[in-house]
């Protein structure tokens, strides 16, 4: 066989596994565990909307989101989390990990539905281009969705399991200002599955 025809099938062979290696990487999910004394929140992160998927991959495997609190509970609307200011442990992550405020990825699609994962940002009046805020995030509570919110603020992600959880930790008394009175700690996990077992377990279907 001489060298010409070697480097072709090479070749051909390199192609078929790097098809086959894309192929295999587009089928896996990261599925997000949300660890509460309530209970798991279970969630996934929309591919498209890259720049907040990958950031918030990258914060959970660096564990700044451990030992931090849901801060801000609104019954009957939403629960938000992800500020590290309110951690009760020393820093131990790489703070460089967090970002400046991230580019909007406002989808018409990506609605505020029941379980949605959203950006907090700053307003339009000193953030006109809706940046979103590079730690924070809200889970959508209301059955009914949080509509208002459509078009104006960054969705990423959505809960595949652990609504009641989030029915439990919205249920929980706060202060004037939407701090709940005693600290809602979470820690959180990173695994990878197949898209398959997500559409298969959680009755969830990719668009």
């Amino acid at each position: 066989m001489n060298r010409k025809r070697v480097i072709l099938i090479l070749f051909g062979l390199f192609l078929t596994l790097s098809s086959f290696s894309q192929e295999a990487e587009e089928d896996i999910e990261y599925l997000i565990t949300i660890n509460t004394e309530y209970g798991k929140i279970k969630l996934i992160l929309f591919d498209d909307t890259p720049l907040h998927k990958k950031n918030f991959i990258n914060l959970v495997k660096s564990g700044v989101y451990n030992h931090i609190t849901f801060h801000r509970v609104i019954n009957r609307f939403m629960i938000q989390s992800g500020d590290y200011k309110t951690r009760n442990q020393p820093i131990d992550y790489d703070p460089r990990v967090i970002q400046e405020p991230i580019k909007a990825e406002i989808l018409h699609h990506r609605l505020n539905v029941h379980g949605a994962i959203g950006a907090p940002r700053r307003g339009d009046d000193v953030n006109p281009e809706r940046k979103s805020n590079s730690t924070q995030f809200y889970i959508v509570q209301n059955y009914k969705g949080a509509h208002h919110l459509n078009g104006k603020y960054t969705v990423f992600g959505q809960v595949m399991s652990g609504f009641e959880v989030i029915d439990s930790i919205a249920a929980q008394p706060t202060s004037n200002k939407d701090v709940p009175l005693k600290d809602i700690r979470i820690t959180t996990v990173i695994e990878q599955v197949s898209k398959a077992d997500i559409e298969k377990f959680y009755n969830f279907t990719y668009k």
